[in-house]
């Protein structure tokens, strides 16, 4: 194991959790990572990606919808909300919150705009996972 790799490590770690873009829900599921299954945390992660395009998708084209339907839009961010909540998505779960309050106001813009974030906070925390991963399991950790 590479110790420069490994500070590398706990040093981004400790970076996503500073920056608010993980929150302790993330160090729950890496608690029940173990040498039976030492890539748990990154194989629910990736489900969580996979899952998430298909919602990503129909909250798009419930957006596209006209006149918009509130309630499907909040039913499907309430899925994302849970599911980003569920990885420890710190930042997602609270652009979600946000997109969810638009929704029960009624504000189509609102609700458009807040997506954009959504997604923007989505793409940020995957790059951010993967180069965790990616040194991570050069570091052997």
């Amino acid at each position: 194991m590479d110790r420069n790799l490994q500070r590398q490590v706990a040093s981004m770690r400790k970076s996503l959790f500073d920056q608010g873009y993980l929150d302790e829900q993330f160090i729950q599921l890496e608690d029940l990572q173990d040498d039976a299954n030492p890539n748990f945390v990154e194989e629910i992660v990736t489900l969580f990606y996979t899952d998430s395009a298909k919602l990503i998708r129909n909250i798009d084209n419930a957006l596209e919808n006209n006149p918009t339907d509130f309630g499907r839009l909040d039913d499907y961010m309430h899925q994302f909300k849970g599911r980003s909540s569920s990885i420890g998505a710190k930042k997602v779960k609270t652009e979600c919150t946000q997109f969810r309050e638009y929704c029960n106001a009624g504000n189509a813009e609102g609700c458009i705009r807040t997506f954009q974030q959504v997604k923007q906070e989505l793409a940020t925390l995957k790059r951010k996972l993967e180069t965790y991963f990616e040194i991570a399991r050069q570091a052997g950790t």
